[in-house]
């Protein structure tokens, strides 16, 4: 018997869309973005974040230029309670944005929910309840009727408790939960009778949000369900439409580019696609769609390394080298063929002409890449060699990034010799180029201490000029690069990082190699010590002292 049976499932309804309008329609403008990362994002993580990871995290979509954040489920998590407490409390929400908290459609956690935004000057409450067929039949055991009855007391309860806080200004989100799982013409009634109790205008709109919870259909028939909603449901001139689509199928982006399309005018999502199952709607790669179209994005993504750092800082989860715009590799060309189209295309690019680079859809430079990890030489016999004589004599596993960056160093002074270029050799070129730990900054000593993250005291020689800096971060890399930001003003970002000892027992030794990003100039550095966080540490610095931009640091 074939298990692997097709027929056990079947395909999703079409829906009764007359005279569709989306696949005449043009993408033209960013819509409305709303980070979850802090919620829907973090509950799909296999270790929550802790306080200084929120923390980090929402500088870093304030700093990108989110006006709508979701901050959490403050009625439900108490870290999440605490958390919207100290960003009003401390004075954290710039005047710009608005904070938003998801609740279930019940009294007591709705009470909880306004106890927890308290002080606040400008908030999204977002109820919602499930509405599918599967919810009502076999997780509910109610019909349509007491599914709205659901949705319409929880709809007074959210209008009843921001009555009490007038000076708030308000905005009401509901979602039909499992929305594309709900027959269309009662996701518009449910909706409607929420609608009906909030009584929105055109001057104080509400938000219906429409999730797919769960990607079960191609994005054509999501753009489907949207278009006849908007165009069936009720005040549409006092309603934003907003959609929050999953990755199931590995279409969300799709989806919500489709929705966009097909009237919807906000989206939801996170960085980089964290989420549940497959994840949530990716808006750094819709963002960049929009970009590589001419279409300002209204985010500012020009630094993907930090989003990249603080994003894996934070979650927890790698990044693919492959990953849509920001993936360490997205820009690299190893076919010979390509490289020579690349190469020509550069040439003859005018800067006052839009961009027309064949393999490049947009300029690398744009985001912090530069051409050098464009243009790679496709010699992997040659990277592999020299790699395999450093691990074998000398017990170093060198990172692809930095096998890249040595293999023309090697060639360089293989081809100037006209000879064979033995193991020492290639082992004085790493060090000569990458091991730098003295001049201009040197590291002479450091100082630990943990409480909810690692803080970092450093001693240091910059330009012969003792200086001591304090940073504070998950571990004691961000840490440092913290505080040399803090004390120099220097941008500076871990691009990657790897470690591994040298021999074994008491007499093993640690090597770090590190890639930085600093000041948008991509360097490497290694470092060796008897102490992994002295190896770590001092890579950095070997990176800081390689980039030539510590004398004006120092100066």
């Amino acid at each position: 018997m074939n298990t692997f049976d097709h027929q056990r499932y079947q395909p999703a309804p079409a829906v009764p869309v007359q005279q569709r309008q989306w696949p005449d329609r043009t993408l033209t403008q960013a819509p409305r973005w709303a980070s979850v990362d802090l919620r829907d994002g973090n509950q799909a993580l296999l270790e929550p974040m802790n306080v200084a990871q929120k923390r980090r995290l929402w500088a870093l979509l304030v700093k990108l230029g989110f006006k709508e954040i979701e901050v959490g489920f403050p009625s439900a998590s108490q870290p999440d309670y605490d958390f919207v407490r100290w960003l009003i409390e401390e004075d954290q929400i710039p005047d710009d944005v608005t904070v938003q908290v998801l609740v279930q459609a019940r009294k007591e956690l709705i009470d909880r929910t306004y106890e927890a935004l308290k002080g606040v000057k400008r908030a999204v409450v977002h109820v919602y309840n499930s509405t599918s067929t599967i919810q009502r039949e076999r997780v509910f055991n109610k019909d349509r009727a007491g599914i709205t009855e659901i949705a319409v007391q929880g709809a007074r309860w959210v209008m009843e408790g921001a009555a009490q806080h007038p000076e708030v200004e308000w905005t009401f989100q509901y979602s039909p939960e499992s929305f594309t799982g709900t027959e269309m013409d009662y996701a518009v009634e449910i909706s409607n009778a929420v609608i009906d109790v909030w009584q929105p205008t055109p001057e104080r709109k509400c938000i219906i949000n429409l999730p797919a919870t769960v990607e079960m259909t191609t994005p054509n028939i999501f753009a489907d369900q949207v278009e006849y909603f908007v165009t069936h449901v009720n005040k549409r001139d006092s309603l934003i439409i907003s959609v929050h689509t999953h990755n199931d199928r590995g279409c969300a982006v799709a989806a919500a580019e489709l929705a966009v399309l097909a009237g919807a005018d906000r989206v939801e999502g996170t960085l980089l696609g964290n989420g549940e199952r497959t994840g949530n709607m990716d808006i750094v790669t819709m963002a960049m769609n929009l970009y590589s179209q001419g279409i300002d994005p209204e985010l500012d993504l020009s630094n993907p390394d930090e989003i990249v750092e603080v994003y894996t800082e934070c979650t927890r989860l790698p990044v693919h080298p492959r990953h849509p715009w920001v993936g360490e590799l997205v820009y690299t060309a190893f076919s010979g063929s390509h490289q020579d189209a690349i190469q020509k295309c550069l040439h003859r690019q005018q800067q006052d002409e839009h961009w027309q680079v064949a393999y490049l859809p947009i300029d690398p430079k744009d985001i912090g890449r530069d051409y050098q990890a464009v243009i790679r030489v496709n010699s992997q016999s040659g990277k592999g060699g020299m790699s395999f004589v450093l691990e074998r004599d000398f017990g170093l596993h060198l990172p692809r990034w930095l096998q890249t960056e040595l293999a023309p160093i090697v060639q360089r002074a293989s081809e100037e010799r006209g000879a064979e270029i033995n193991s020492s050799e290639i082992h004085r070129l790493l060090m000569d180029y990458f091991a730098k730990t003295t001049d201009p900054v040197e590291l002479r000593g450091y100082r630990i201490t943990r409480a909810d993250s690692e803080q970092v005291e450093a001693d240091l020689i910059i330009a012969g000029q003792p200086r001591t800096i304090h940073g504070e971060g998950e571990g004691a890399i961000s840490a440092f690069t913290q505080g040399w930001r803090n004390a120099t003003g220097e941008a500076l970002n871990v691009v990657d990082y790897s470690e591994h000892a040298i021999g074994e027992g008491s007499d093993a030794q640690a090597v770090a190699y590190v890639h930085l990003n600093v000041g948008g100039q991509r360097v490497s550095g290694i470092a060796f010590d008897n102490d992994t966080v002295s190896a770590s540490l001092n890579a950095i610095i070997s990176a800081l002292n390689r980039s030539g931009t510590v004398a004006s640091v120092a100066a």
